[in-house]
């Protein structure tokens, strides 16, 4: 896996000079401005529901009732602390379901963005098909939804895991590793689905290369910070990922 994880970081800095040698800062801005729009608009609203939702599991559980009988302050300490683990997971479950409205909606320019690498590094001038970027796209979006099923389990015990004191405060490490690990699978199932691997065949393939997925949903993470060039840098050094591996290890 760490060699995996190592190429997946190395297509990233590729990625950035890839970007500028062939001028394509504008597939950089478009889904970049749409995602960090989307981004602030959900933050803004996830603010206003996470309270709410602690205040009420918190008034369910009568945590705070029980913290004033025993007049504890390690106990006070250790709900206080469970509280803010809680807000963590609850952000990272909602980031989770925004990814996937960003990945269904972004599908067809990820889809373009991805086979116009494809066939710049193939020297290939002839423009991307409609067809096919449609084709990609409504994969894309079954992957997505296939992988929101599988992290929504997950993500729901984990949950209920970080209300335990002590063990539930590695839950926000574990979901963040989670959400790397699905938003890395849907960028490079768009190079896999163009060189004829069948939807279980993806699976399959990413499920042995977990840490191509791992650090390209990592890495996408950190370009927050620049949350415009995120999604674009991703879809790129996903492909410029997979036509590395693709020779070297059979689908």
């Amino acid at each position: 896996m760490l060699k995996e994880i190592v190429i997946s970081i190395q297509s990233w800095g590729e990625a950035h000079r890839f970007i500028i040698q062939h001028k394509l800062w504008k597939w950089v801005l478009i889904p970049g401005l749409i995602y960090a729009a989307l981004f602030v608009t959900g933050m803004y609203f996830f603010g206003k529901s996470a309270t709410v939702v602690i205040e009420y599991i918190t008034h369910f559980l009568h945590l705070g009732d029980w913290s004033q009988k025993l007049h504890s302050n390690i106990l006070s300490f250790l709900f206080t602390t469970s509280g803010v683990i809680l807000w963590l997971t609850l952000l990272l479950f909602y980031f989770s379901f925004f990814k996937y409205i960003c990945l269904i909606i972004g599908s067809p320019i990820f889809a373009y963005i991805s086979r116009k690498t494809e066939s710049i590094i193939h020297s290939n001038e002839v423009a991307p098909g409609w067809s096919d970027i449609k084709k990609e796209a409504g994969r894309s979006i079954t992957i997505a939804l296939r992988n929101c099923g599988w992290q929504t389990v997950y993500l729901v015990t984990l949950i209920l895991l970080s209300l335990i004191p002590l063990i539930g405060w590695i839950t926000p490490l574990i979901a963040l590793l989670m959400e790397a690990y699905y938003y890395g699978f849907s960028m490079l199932d768009y190079s896999l689905a163009r060189n004829n691997n069948s939807k279980s065949q993806s699976i399959h393939f990413i499920g042995r290369h977990k840490g191509l997925a791992l650090a390209n949903g990592i890495l996408f993470y950190m370009m927050h910070l620049l949350i415009v060039f995120a999604p674009a840098y991703a879809i790129i050094s996903a492909t410029l990922t997979i036509n590395k591996v693709k020779v070297k290890t059979p689908a």
